[in-house]
This record gives C-alpha cells, structure tokens and sequence, in this order.
C-alpha cells in the first residue's frame, strides 16, 4: 500500500474527513467543520439516525446546523475492507480518522487494518493495535521500554497475593471484558469457575486474561496529542469514567453494596456509559507530560512513532513522598470523550478550549500548508 502515492490524486482543497459512525465520530466531524473540511460518516443501515438526521448539515451557507455533510452507507462496518468501498471513499478525497470502534467491528484485524485498507488515514496505523493485550508488541511492551510504571501483573493465578481485577473478555460481546476481583487464587478459582458455568466467559478468554493489581486512587484520563509537524507534546484535555454499573453500585448505602455483592444480585460491570471532565493539580503536570514524552520515545524506537491523539488512562495514588501516577491503560487513537473539551489545558496553549476533533483538523489543515500531509497520514 502506498499511502503517498494515492494522495498524488487527492484534491488537497476538496478533503473529506472521513470516520466511522460510533465512539467519537461527533467529535471529529465538528472538529472539521469548524475549520472548513468536509464530514462523512459510514454507517451502517439501521443505525444512521444520529448522523442521517440529528447531527446532518443543514441551513444556508452562511447558517449550517449540524456536522454531517453526508453519511456513507455499508450494510456492516467490516464492509470497508472491501476494494468497491475503499474506491468509493477515495474517489471522495477521505482522511479516515481512526477510533477504538473501527478496530473492534473490524474484529481487531490489524492485519487488514494495516495492509488493506487503503484509504489514508490520519495517526499511526501500526500504533493502534498495542491497545490489543494479546498481540505483539502492545502497550506493556512499549511501557517496559519506557520504564512507564503500570500495575503488577501475575501470570500464574497461584501467585496471587493482594486485591487484583481480573480482565477477560466476554462470551458474547468480545469486545466487553467481564472484570472480576479477587485477592487470592481460592477466590480466583470460585470466581472464574462462576462465570464460566453461567456462560459469561469461556475457558479459552481466562487463559487469555490479565491478571492485575488493583491500584486504589483516582482515575484520570490524560489526553494527549503529538504534532509531527511542530515536534510538541500536547495536554489537550483530562476525564473520568462513568461506568454501569459500578457507578450505581457505589451510590447504594454500604449493607446493601455488600449484600449485592456477596449473593451476585446484580454482576458487577465496569462498561463505559460516559465520561466527566476534570482538572488535575499543577503539579501533577510535569509528570504526566514525562510519561507521554516517554510513551513517544519508545513507539518511535518500537513502531515508528505517535501521529496526533492518544490517551494514558491513569490512577493517581498517594504518597508518601508524594502523589503518583500509575499507568493501566494507553488508547492510541481518538480518545472516547468529547468532554475533554471542559478542561481547561487547551485553552492554556491556544486561548480556547478545544476538542480533540478540532485539534485534530487543525494538523490535518497545518501539513497542507506546509505540504507535509505526507507526514501525518499513514
């Protein structure tokens, strides 16, 4: 595949972006709009509505409304690997802007992913699948390399000696991890074996799971993004999780979390529903910038380096001798949560808050000036 030579065809003033429709693809079509690119968004049939009509470009020139100029029909989303398709989207000029949904109703292939799909894409293709525990290198690797502290990890159950979460994937939605928590193997053991009688996971995804201390502190998601074009590392803008049912859960007086719990009332799930923006102490900055520069260094050295967005999902935890930031997760794309946009760290660089769709078409508007788009798509 060669991206370049593909681009030798695009009309440069006439650009599409282009994103699935699911995750963050609101985000990324506002983003374009307001600095005057064009949005499509591929969707599948029965599942169009937000993007066919609440969020559709309508209005005069001078008053639009909404962000969608057009929406792109599959019949499923695997169906962008298919040549007619990608022929089609390129014909339209699209920038494909990549997010976690587009890795998971592609199965994860990374494969195809990286070798067959044509259409240029905007980041690093190679860098999204170390999101993927299971393949080689993913973001262990790259944090060991980068001497980036995550949670302790056991590989035999037996070794088992503190609170952990148990990260497995689903039966049926494999794309959901069915988290557990126990403190010991016994617990591991009466747990998992639960599970697997009610068919909630199988055998061959708890040999396959993540076994990880549990770190009690305070989630946040530090959102980031590198500029190739200006070599800057960027504080775009910091969340939380709102996860089903876990937040409900905690709302409940203690007797009855803990009667839940121990009678399996209710199964615990830490499924995402939506995100919270929040701030983080000043000092707490430097070291979240150190962990992000540490993060580009060894992707570059590993797997050719980091394009626009990526998010570190953190706990912090207390000192003595002062606070840390623990890593347990890198998501190398879009992030999920447009309520980045309520933080305040863009605006301290530009003067307005901005979301990581704008930041994004703001590269994407800044390599076409400098005739440098080359270097941002993949």
């Amino acid at each position: 595949m060669d991206i370049k030579k593909i681009l030798k065809n695009y009309n440069l003033s006439n650009l599409t972006i282009g994103v699935l429709g699911s995750h963050s693809a609101l985000d990324a079509c506002r983003g374009a709009k307001d600095l005057g690119f064009k949005t499509l968004v591929i969707v599948e049939k029965g599942r169009d509505k937000t993007y066919a009509k609440y969020y559709a470009s309508t209005g005069s020139a001078n008053n639009v409304v909404g962000c969608v100029d057009e929406v792109f029909y599959v019949n499923k989303f695997s169906d962008l690997l298919k040549e007619d398709v990608q022929k089609k989207l390129i014909e339209k000029n699209v920038i494909f802007i990549p997010h976690r949904s587009f890795e998971v109703y592609l199965n994860s292939d990374f494969e195809a992913i990286e070798n067959k799909f044509n259409v240029p894409m905007f980041g690093s293709r190679q860098l999204l699948k170390v999101e993927e525990r299971a393949v080689k290198p993913n973001q262990y690797d790259l944090m060991e390399k980068a001497k980036i502290r995550y949670p302790k990890q056991f590989k035999n159950p037996k070794e088992i000696d503190r609170l952990c979460i148990i990260k497995v994937l689903e039966k049926e939605r494999v794309y959901e991890r069915a988290f557990f928590l126990v403190d010991s193997y016994q617990g591991f053991l009466q747990e998992s074996n639960r599970l697997l009688t009610l068919g909630k996971i199988t055998e061959n995804g708890l040999e396959k799971a993540v076994i990880e201390e549990f770190i009690v502190g305070v989630q946040v998601n530090f959102n980031f993004f590198y500029s190739p074009i200006n070599q800057g590392l960027e504080l775009v803008g910091t969340d939380t999780r709102r996860q089903t049912n876990l937040d409900g859960l905690l709302r409940l007086p203690e007797n009855y979390q803990k009667q839940i719990l121990e009678n399996h009332l209710v199964e615990l799930k830490y499924e995402e529903a939506g995100h919270i923006a929040v701030t983080v102490l000043e000092s707490l900055l430097e070291p979240a910038f150190e962990i992000g520069e540490k993060f580009i260094k060894a992707a570059e050295e590993m797997l050719g380096g980091v394009i626009g967005p990526f998010g570190i999902q953190t706990m912090i935890i207390p000192g003595p001798p002062k606070k840390e930031i623990i890593v347990f997760d890198i998501s190398p794309r879009m992030p999920g949560s447009p309520g980045i946009f309520a933080s305040p760290y863009s605006s301290y660089l530009y003067g307005e808050n901005l979301s990581m769709g704008k930041r994004v078409a703001m590269e994407i508007k800044l390599a076409i000036e400098k005739n440098k788009l080359g270097e941002i798509l993949t």
